[in-house]
């Protein structure tokens, strides 16, 4: 087919894990409407949960038209709700990855791949795309999920996670095997909820026939090695299967996080990569370029392109454009200042994120544990975390000889809750233990005393008198 629409297959697996109570994944498969997320929630007993949730929920409801510019509406939407509901002191603190996976008209992908703010919209994507023309396939995310693109054997990791470790691997300060094992791994600096808007990535992908693409939770990429997932790609041509599998092999490498996997698989790219390697083919080309297995290239143009022999007629060429001449505008009159404050902003915003993220992953959470010999409710992370230490909240009065042996291994460690009030309930549950107690203590007393009063009162015995 030469239409340039593209038609794939997926296939999806999710599973709580071995080591968790609640599934607080949630994915999210449309093919009509060419859409395909993972979600991975994080946050109090329910929080995680919730959110996942609400951006599926959210993306259901509102993204109708295909494109670049409504999907990250969708999650702009799906970013407010979450942060109003968290005002929920039972939700306090809850958030979502999101990983998408999105079929739109070519028109309306950005050039390259770029960072966009949910509330930005200068110079982003268009809105008016249209249906018709050629397809493309877009990721967008934000958190630690991830996207895999598997082509010829090999497979290559589309997105960057949004962690402190990942931060801290791009920066060479780690490599990825001394990040997969890192103590503070699980902290991601990057989720919707908990801020009123966030940045999300926005990475073009030029599909080509045979392609797979795989979208997870951190629950498979945790567990099962990119060879492992290359292995099964290779070896399983069903998308529904290979998902299955890898969420089988993610359990059996330990399943500690919940898992969830979808498969999207690329049967025909409408002959768009026929079409360029033709038009290639039939002319020099004015681009020095180095594509790689994502299908992104890195391009220099000439400084003096030749001249068109054909004027522009399609909106999208007319598009195309107007944006390279703003591109160019922009390079001409700010190029050395313009380096130089977007790194600065970024050096500031990376590190700004990083010390905003400890900060509140440090203090966004209460434990009951003892100061001294009585039991107290603290906010913060049993044994502090880096420069941040707990905050003694509460004190309960109750003594530590009081408490049933039943709770003095939890509360020695530091048993950990997602808000004061699931703290205090916890003691609660405490204080009602030993009143349980004290009244079967009661009882048992009452009834020995009982018990020795009846064997030993005095028994009388009367002998009658001879002859009476």
């Amino acid at each position: 087919m030469t239409d340039g629409r593209l038609h794939l297959r997926a296939g999806a697996h999710t599973d709580i894990g071995r080591a968790r109570s609640v599934n607080q994944d949630r994915h999210l498969v449309l093919p009509e409407r060419g859409l395909w997320v993972v979600a991975d929630g994080m946050g109090g007993a329910q929080g995680g949960e919730v959110a996942a949730s609400m951006v599926v929920d959210v993306l259901v409801e509102t993204y109708q038209e295909r494109s670049v510019r409504a999907l990250l509406d969708s999650l702009a939407e799906a970013n407010r709700r979450i942060h109003e509901a968290a005002a929920d002191p039972d939700l306090h603190g809850m958030g979502t990855t999101a990983v998408a996976l999105a079929v739109v008209p070519a028109a309306t992908v950005p050039e390259g791949s770029g960072t966009i703010d949910l509330r930005d919209e200068d110079d982003e994507p268009d809105r008016d795309g249209g249906d018709d023309g050629p397809e493309q396939l877009v990721v967008v995310n934000v958190g630690d999920s991830r996207a895999y693109l598997y082509r010829d054997g090999d497979l290559v990791q589309l997105t960057e996670d949004h962690s402190l470790v990942g931060e801290l691997v791009r920066d060479g300060r780690l490599t990825r095997e001394e990040a997969h094992v890192h103590p503070q791994r699980n902290i991601v600096t990057r989720v919707l909820g908990p801020y009123e808007s966030i940045p999300v990535d926005v990475w073009p992908v030029d599909a080509r026939r045979g392609d797979r693409i795989v979208l997870c939770s951190d629950g498979l990429s945790g567990e099962v090695t990119e060879n492992q997932i290359s292995a099964v790609l290779r070896r399983l041509d069903d998308p529904e299967e290979a998902a299955e599998e890898l969420v089988r092999l993610a359990n059996e490498s330990g399943g500690r996080d919940n898992i969830t996997v979808i498969v999207v698989d690329v049967l025909d790219d409408g002959g768009v990569a026929e079409a360029a390697s033709a038009s290639l083919a039939g002319q020099p080309s004015r681009l020095d370029s180095e594509p790689d297995l994502a299908g992104f290239s890195t391009a220099l143009v000439d400084d003096e392109p030749a001249a068109p022999t054909e004027r522009p007629t399609s909106r999208r060429e007319r598009r195309a454009e107007r944006r390279a001449a703003r591109r160019a505008e922009r390079r001409t009159r700010t190029r050395i200042t313009w380096r130089v404050l977007a790194f600065l902003v970024l050096l500031a915003a990376v590190f700004g994120g990083a010390v905003a993220t400890i900060q509140w992953y440090g203090t966004n959470a209460w434990f009951v544990g003892f100061e001294g010999d009585e039991v107290a409710i603290f906010q913060g992370r049993p044994g502090g975390l880096l420069w941040i230490e707990p905050k003694l909240e509460l004190e309960t009065g109750i003594m530590r000889d009081e408490v049933p042996a039943t709770y003095v291994a939890a509360l020695e460690a530091g048993h950990e809750h997602a808000s004061l009030a699931q703290a205090e309930r916890f003691v609660s549950n405490i204080e009602r233990d030993i009143a349980e107690r004290r009244e079967r203590e009661a009882r048992d007393a009452e009834r020995a005393t009982t018990t020795t009063t009846t064997t030993t009162r005095p028994t009388t015995t009367t002998t009658a008198g001879a002859g009476g």
